[in-house]
């Protein structure tokens, strides 16, 4: 999984406002190919960790022939100063890179055919490793 964009305009961004959660695409709030998935209950943001670990867990409980989706791609990076540094001399290093998340967005889809408790089990799990709120959801076709 790609950790950030490979081709950037700039390298460095100013800070993430309320108005740049109305720019994420319309169709990810909505699932497309899976049978669980987990979708935010609030706004907030996801660090690669955070969406690493949570990937990591999935595929460990439910095993690799699973298909699995991750919405979420972190690509807007995040700056900062180190705390004994003097005011000036320009913009810091970036630290991390981030994905800004909206409520009712869809951040994982699992497709996984064999029994439901398992399934809700292992995503409950990958569930606590992300910073906001979460609901897991049962798609019916």
């Amino acid at each position: 999984m790609k950790q950030y964009p490979k081709n950037l305009t700039y390298k460095k961004y100013h800070k993430v406002n309320r108005n740049f959660f109305d720019l994420i695409n319309q169709k990810q709030f909505f699932p497309m190919d899976g049978s669980f998935a987990i979708q935010s209950l609030r706004a907030g943001k996801l660090t690669f960790k955070q969406i690493e670990s949570c990937r990591r867990t999935l595929r460990r409980g439910l095993g690799k022939g699973v298909k699995l989706w991750i919405r979420p791609f972190t690509s807007r990076p995040v700056t900062s100063k180190s705390i004994a540094s003097r005011m000036g001399k320009g913009k810091g290093a970036t630290s991390y890179w981030m994905a800004p998340v909206r409520k009712g967005q869809i951040l994982f889809e699992v497709l996984y055919n064999h029994s439901e408790e398992r399934a809700s089990m292992v995503l409950n799990k990958a569930s606590t490793k992300l910073p906001i709120k979460v609901k897991i959801q049962k798609l019916k076709y």
